[in-house]
């Protein structure tokens, strides 16, 4: 893990790439857990039997599933010491354009893409890259905004 002390410190990472998370499995029950607290209970996500002849050849993780491990997985790449607070603003952009099949591993790559300075403190925008192991194509990227308060 990289860290940052403070956000003048940061500021200079602006551009560049942070690092990778460690790799992750994704679990049917993480999917299912997933499916039960949004409502989204499509086969493709739940049914591993049915979706055996489906179009991913089995299960795969709703597209918001791997969004929502962005957390996780960027907490594992880098931390700005010296904050009194970090709150999520939102995303800019969000993609997936690969499907992430149950038991694929993943990990993201992180990238600073700005950071802009205000009266209170910064607003960062990170650039989450997810792959899938093996995978030819990112399972997700996401340009989420945070808000850094000294």
């Amino acid at each position: 893990m990289k860290t940052f002390h403070g956000l003048d410190e940061f500021e200079k990472a602006v551009g560049t790439h942070l690092g990778h998370s460690d790799w992750h499995t994704v679990t049917q029950e993480q999917v299912d857990l997933f499916a039960e607290a949004t409502g989204d209970h499509q086969w493709i996500h739940v049914d591993p039997e049915r979706a055996k002849d489906g179009p991913f050849g089995g299960t795969i993780a709703h597209g918001y599933l791997t969004l929502s491990l962005v957390p996780k997985l960027v907490w594992e790449v880098y931390k700005v010491e010296g904050l009194s607070m970090g709150v999520n603003y939102g995303s800019n952009k969000v993609r997936f354009p690969s499907p992430v099949p149950v038991g694929s591993r993943i990990r993201a790559g992180v990238e600073l893409v700005s950071l802009d300075r205000g009266p209170n403190g910064a607003q960062a925008t990170v650039r989450v890259t997810i792959e899938r192991e093996g995978g030819d194509k990112p399972a997700c990227v996401a340009e989420t905004v945070s808000v850094l308060v000294p």
